[in-house]
């Protein structure tokens, strides 16, 4: 980090505001760069102390300067970016926008997209949609919500239709798209999506930047919060657990009458958080923030065993099923599994009866007499009864 930027990072106004001054007076290109490409080292309140640092000097005698800064984009300082450019929009500001966005590198292209939600230019609506299924995660949704605030419903529609695909990653792509569109009708469709997937964690961490978990039914907050747990750590980052607001979601629940749902979401969080924190390789590049309310939520979720009635989801048609089977000792409840139609469940309790050291050459055979898919038959005579 060079010495500008440091005093840009500062608490010291000697320090930064000078440095200030320069970046946006002189378009000091470079120093942005620099800013940009070092902020995953920097604290959210650090970046945005800077981002209102050079908002502040901003004015109709600079403002264009910040054309230069749209080839390095920054989600820390898109808003200030923006905010800026569309206080003094007019007519030629605009052209330079929508021939920034047909030419302009990815980059450039995001912050055109944030531009034109608010510019609402008709003549935009042509590169959004050209942009909206772009690989570029930031690229994506600011098209796809734009496009939602000029009500174009034909992203819409066709994301609707691709939850039906065959292909997860299409169905992934989907949801993702709905999410950015923001209309909490596709909500239904989605949880519909994330109950037969084999991407549903990764589908599940997206569905709150929607919606707020508690506008769902019961059934259905209980099922999303428990894979969302699942993906942390995995396929959602830690620092998530303040968007998904774990720390309340979990204490809502451990202020509830235990039902056989709500005991197995918190039993997986329980085991969760004891993973996070005694495996250093999770917690070693996270904040101080991040790491307390981790250790905050382990501590919240020192309860009495409540397994027994985590049991009850022992049944083939429970959505918390595969979870129960994870931390269950009822060695019955498991080998009633092995006469359900679900062939990969019926692979789990053979899986769970051998670790419980309980798996006989009965239960085998029963289990092959069910099972009709090759390769699930040939995992479960591969395993020796004890």
């Amino acid at each position: 980090m060079n010495e500008d930027l440091k005093k840009l990072t500062g608490k010291n106004p000697r320090d930064f505001e000078p440095v200030a001054y320069n970046l946006i007076n002189n378009a000091d290109v470079n120093l942005f760069k620099e800013l940009v490409e070092k902020e995953d080292y920097l604290f959210d309140f650090i970046k945005q102390n800077v981002a209102n640092r050079l908002l502040k000097l901003c004015n109709a005698s600079n403002y264009t300067n910040l054309l230069k800064f749209l080839k390095f984009y920054s989600p820390s300082y898109e808003e200030f970016i923006i905010s800026t450019l569309v206080r003094y929009a007019d007519e030629d500001l605009t052209d330079k926008m929508l021939e920034i966005f047909k030419n302009g590198t990815e980059d450039e292209k995001i912050y055109c997209a944030k531009f034109f939600s608010y510019i609402q230019d008709p003549l935009a609506l042509d590169f959004l949609r050209d942009n909206a299924l772009s690989e570029n995660s930031y690229l994506s949704s600011n098209c796809v919500s734009t496009l939602a605030i000029l009500g174009d419903r034909e992203i819409y529609q066709n994301a609707i239709k691709k939850l039906n695909s065959e292909d997860e990653f299409e169905k992934l792509q989907a949801v993702k798209l709905l999410v950015s569109y923001g209309d909490k009708q596709a909500v239904e469709y989605i949880i519909d999506t994330i109950k037969t997937s084999s991407t549903a964690e990764y589908m599940a961490v997206e569905l709150p930047y929607l919606i707020d978990l508690e506008e769902l039914e019961e059934n259905d907050k209980l099922f999303i919060l428990n894979l969302i747990t699942d993906a942390l750590g995995e396929t959602a980052a830690l620092s998530q657990i303040f968007d998904f607001r774990l720390y309340e979601q979990y204490e809502k629940l451990l202020k509830k009458d235990k039902t056989s749902k709500n005991s197995t979401v918190l039993i997986n969080a329980k085991n969760k958080f004891e993973t996070l924190t005694e495996n250093d390789e999770y917690l070693f590049d996270e904040t101080r923030d991040v790491k307390e309310e981790i250790f905050n939520i382990k501590k919240l979720l020192n309860f009495p065993d409540i397994q027994s009635i985590a049991d009850e989801e022992l049944k083939e048609n429970s959505l918390f099923v595969y979870t129960v089977l994870e931390y269950t000792k009822n060695v019955q409840k498991v080998r009633n599994l092995l006469e359900c139609n679900n062939q990969t469940i019926i692979l789990k309790a053979i899986e769970v009866l051998k670790k419980l050291g309980e798996l006989s050459y009965q239960d085998k055979e029963k289990a092959l007499t069910k099972v009709t898919n090759s390769n699930i038959k040939n995992i479960i005579e591969a395993i020796k009864e004890n």
